[in-house]
């Protein structure tokens, strides 16, 4: 298999920059328009040269558009050249393991050396909508290693093994497996399987340093990555003030604030202030959940990542950016590509 590549060093004049993007359905608006949207920003972090675009799996929510992920996966690879497509990612126990290998190995048949399959154990929706999904009582997640243990046999069976269930296309391609997670638990199973992990520090911020910690002392280099290879989420809205970023951001506090209410809803437009929108309680734990966002101006924007690189010595940063406009959303995108990252082209 094809190794990860390995950046010479942490700064952000090394460390790839890719894209998570949920396909956000904003307030007024529909699917259509926000699969639309993905395509083109895909295509313009592609000229960039932002490395992955990742789209995540989410189910009976009305603001997200990405719920057929992989069917949004071969939209996005379609329609680009280059860039690195992939889940966000896929939630395990929603399928069974053989759909996943032979969707991600169509994808690969289709886009050869573009596709990553991001895998996570939570369900991505709530109770009701996991037992549709499976049409049954479901799984809590904790048969997860065995689902991956056959999800990867079916892409590279074991040596001498007389497999009656195959999948083609799927079996003997090279399809880079990341394990996602927010604890300790896919931190670990990623250390020993030598996998590359991704952490959701965009929305889960707590248990960041202490996974990455687990994750790199317990790693056992593997056939697919010699050495740790971690990467974090980060909330990023750049615009050409810190005042116009602060605005655009409240969308994102709406989005977050409805979630700790239990409640989902499509992206609300910005507003000038949240003071009239939530309690000092919701604000408190509003902005912890956010603790890794890095909002304003270009040179704001640079000095926070700088510090989460520093906290956190990851190999590669993944943006997630709730805003409202699309042309503004791409203008952030933009701004941040100037800084200076490792380009596609030489973080391949």
């Amino acid at each position: 298999m094809q190794k990860q590549a390995q950046p010479s060093s942490h700064s952000l004049q090394h460390i790839p920059l890719s894209i998570l993007d949920l396909s956000m359905i904003t307030e007024g608006s529909t699917a259509a328009v926000s699969l639309r949207n993905s395509l083109d920003l895909a295509q313009h972090a592609e000229q960039w040269g932002y490395h992955r675009f990742w789209l995540a799996e989410h189910h009976n929510m009305t603001g997200v558009a990405s719920s057929a992920t992989s069917v949004v996966i071969g939209h996005i690879a379609a329609g680009t050249s280059q860039i690195r497509v992939g889940s966000g990612g896929i939630m395990l126990p929603n399928h069974s393991p053989l759909v996943i290998a032979e969707q991600f190995g169509t994808l690969e048949s289709l886009f050869p050396g573009r596709i990553d399959l991001g895998l996570g154990r939570a369900p991505g929706s709530d109770q009701l909508t996991s037992r549709a999904l499976r049409r049954g009582s479901g799984s809590d997640g904790q048969d997860f290693p065995d689902r991956l243990g056959e999800l990867r046999t079916y892409f590279k069976p074991t040596s001498g093994s007389s497999m009656r269930v195959r999948a083609v296309p799927g079996e003997g391609l090279d399809v880079p497996i990341w394990l996602l997670g927010s604890s300790g638990f896919s931190a670990q199973l990623s250390a020993q399987l030598g996998l590359p992990f991704a952490f959701a520090s965009h929305f889960a911020p707590d248990y960041l340093l202490p996974a990455l910690d687990l994750y790199r002392s317990q790693f056992r280099p593997s056939e697919e990555l010699e050495k740790p290879y971690a990467m974090i989420g980060v909330n990023v809205i750049c615009a050409d003030t810190d005042e116009e970023a602060q605005y655009l951001s409240t969308s994102g506090q709406q989005q977050f604030l409805n979630i700790i209410r239990g409640k989902t809803g499509q992206l609300k437009p910005p507003v000038s202030s949240m003071e009239d929108q939530w309690s000092l309680q919701e604000r408190a734990i509003v902005s912890r959940t956010l603790t890794y966002s890095a909002i304003g101006s270009p040179a704001t924007v640079r000095e926070k990542l700088e510090q989460f690189l520093e906290q956190t010595q990851a190999d590669e940063i993944i943006v997630a950016s709730a805003i409202y406009d699309h042309q503004a959303r791409l203008r952030s995108y933009e701004l941040l590509s100037e800084m200076g990252f490792a380009s596609s082209r030489t973080a391949s």
